[in-house]
């Protein structure tokens, strides 16, 4: 499949422009700047007429907002004809012009007798002489013979209407189930080899475990345009299939929108959780979320409200407001909050998360207080989600006894070998919480027996907090020790994560003199971590970050030597492709120009200087 090419090239050009192009289907103003691309150049030069000023992302999620809140009756057309066809760009001569029944004037010629005749009002004016001599100027072009001629004796002839008024046809829309296009329990009728595609797709699709990219190529199969084949229940689970991932990414992405793409084309409306998950993946297909990620799921909202007319729930809002604090833009992020109250949508416990996340961004501790408090009082669930929030948040604003407090208590709730082992064990845990907020909020009583049950141990989330803060930047290595003591303990397993955190430890506090990040500890790491990736343990694998910053570490604990003998030891067991490739060689050249902490230095009797 080529819109899936593996190819690095490929995948490194897609990623540059997959978060504006991607979505191209979805914005009707990039399909009309291709079908009208020949008038736009005969109209690049003509006045264009003034727009709204909106540079930022906030003004103009501003005015959408506006626009959708007003009923569908008053609101405002989104599609406006073009400012420059309007009365104000209009030429004066056209203006005066009839477009009505066009006639001839017939033309005269006046002897001096007759001109004797004419009565005093209708001697011409001055305007009408000179409008008169320029018609005898164009008319002397051609021979005039003298006399009435038998043309000026036809009858007058009137020109017929250009643009008769339509008869119809008189549509009216109807909300009648059987008036639907497609029905929504109908389907294109298949030949004998698409319906054995179609069974073979709902027997995988039953097992809910089945690999999204199987799932995607039984799709593939069906014939073009694939999507009407499918009965509305199929087609509701494969997008349910395709959208449920451990990690949003852009293959994933790309599968999805592709599916949506196809029922776009033939007119098959989407579900409003089909257009949040949408929304969702053109939020976090990268790992760092920007100004791009923010745009690119403004328009699939937009899309959603402006030209489906699915209002959005308190879910897709919470993506919108996720995104917009991973990126930075808190002023969006509030105005989100703003029109979830507006709108009546009930705050669910990741609205609640997602503020005490965003206090923590802002370093404002009182805050995440505060926000935690709120979700306390709405009677939501409390659990390990909860307070991995709680310990991040205070971490970012540097509160360390508070996150060592919220560790010991979640320590003390911890039942070991009882975390959920996959995302899909993590998702049902998730909902099922949802679902005990709803009971509680129709039975208080009921809350302290569901809060009792619920878990709230330490997972690998909460150690990955804990490693960044306390090893990476703080740099204390003897409760970094402890906390890995308790991993171990809690049968917590590994992730990559937390090697990245022990290698980026070490290249930011090892290296210099008294330091207790050591090189032979820093050897010993890395032999835990090779012999990790050599037994497949889950989610410990090789990648250019844990690369790139276990080489800074060897180069800052034990100099270039080691750094180079490391680098050719993992190069053919990681088998990099070629962007990862470039990536670490680009680095590793920088490095190198770097001093060599081998290499003795007249300063190095001073305290605190490198090794």
């Amino acid at each position: 499949m080529s819109l899936l090419c593996s190819s690095s090239t490929t995948g490194t050009v897609i990623s540059k422009v997959v978060s504006r192009q991607a979505l191209s289907f979805l914005c009707p103003a990039a399909q009309k700047r291709t079908i009208h691309h020949s008038i736009n150049r005969h109209l690049k030069q003509l006045p264009r007429a003034s727009s709204v000023d909106c540079n930022t992302i906030e003004a103009w999620f501003f005015s959408s907002l506006a626009n959708v809140s007003q009923c569908r009756e008053h609101r405002p057309r989104t599609s406006q004809p073009s400012a420059f066809f309007t009365s104000k760009h209009i030429p004066s001569s056209t203006k005066r012009r009839s477009y009505g029944t066009f006639s001839f004037f017939r033309r005269r010629q006046h002897t001096e007798t007759d001109e004797k005749h004419l009565e005093e009002e209708d001697l011409p004016t001055k305007e009408e002489q000179e409008e008169n001599r320029t018609r005898e100027e164009l008319l002397a072009l051609v021979d005039q013979y003298s006399g009435t001629s038998f043309t000026d004796q036809l009858p007058l002839i009137e020109l017929p209407r250009l643009h008769q008024p339509s008869d119809g046809p008189h549509l009216t829309i109807s909300d009648k189930v059987e008036d639907e296009w497609p029905p929504p329990y109908q389907e294109w009728p298949a030949d004998v080899l698409t319906i054995r595609k179609l069974d073979t797709l709902t027997e995988m699709l039953s097992d809910f475990e089945t690999d999204p990219e199987v799932i995607y190529q039984l799709y593939q199969d069906l014939p073009e345009p694939r999507a009407p084949y499918l009965p509305s229940k199929l087609r509701h689970k494969l997008l349910r299939h395709l959208a449920v991932v451990e990690k949003k990414d852009e293959q994933s992405m790309l599968r999805y929108f592709s599916v949506i793409n196809d029922m776009k084309s033939v007119a098959i409306p989407l579900t409003v959780g089909e257009w949040t998950s949408a929304t969702s993946f053109a939020a976090r297909w990268v790992k760092q979320s920007t100004e791009v990620e923010v745009e690119a799921a403004l328009h699939v909202w937009r899309e959603m409200e402006h030209f489906a007319g699915v209002s959005a729930n308190e879910v897709t809002f919470n993506v919108l407001y996720d995104v917009a604090c991973k990126a930075g833009k808190f002023p969006l992020a509030e105005k989100i909050h703003e029109e979830m109250k507006s709108r009546g949508l009930r705050f669910t416990r990741f609205s609640h998360v997602g503020q005490i996340y965003l206090n923590g961004i802002k370093g404002d501790g009182d805050g995440v207080r505060a926000a935690f408090k709120r979700l306390e009082s709405a009677r939501e669930i409390i659990d390990t989600v909860v307070l991995n929030a709680l310990l991040a948040a205070f971490a970012r604003c540097d509160e360390g006894t508070q996150v060592e407090q919220i560790y010991s208590f979640m320590k003390q709730k911890a039942i070991p070998d009882m975390a959920p082992k996959t995302f899909l064990e993590r998702r049902v845990i998730d909902r099922t919480y949802l679902r005990w907020a709803e009971i509680i909020r129709e039975n208080p009583s009921k809350q302290q027996d569901l809060q009792a049950i619920s878990m709230m141990g330490p997972n690998g989330r909460t150690y990955r907090i804990l490693f960044n803060y306390f090893a990476v930047d703080i740099g204390d290595l003897d409760k970094t020790a402890l906390f890995l003591d308790d991993l171990m303990d809690l049968k917590v397993p590994l992730h990559g994560t937390h090697f990245l955190a022990f290698f980026r430890a070490f290249a930011t506090h090892g290296g210099i003199r008294y330091t207790k990040w050591t090189a032979s500890l820093l050897e010993r790491t890395w032999e835990i971590y090779l012999t990790a990736v050599d037994d497949d343990v889950a989610d410990v694998r090789m990648n250019k970050w844990i690369i790139l910053w276990s080489l800074r570490a060897f180069a800052k604990c034990s100099g270039k030597s080691r750094m180079i003998t490391v680098w050719e030891e993992v190069r053919d067991k990681w088998g990099p492709d070629e962007a990862e490739l470039e990536f670490i060689m680009r680095n590793l050249r920088a490095l190198l120009k770097g001093r060599d902490v081998a290499e003795k230095h007249p300063n190095d009797w001073i305290l605190g200087s490198r090794q």
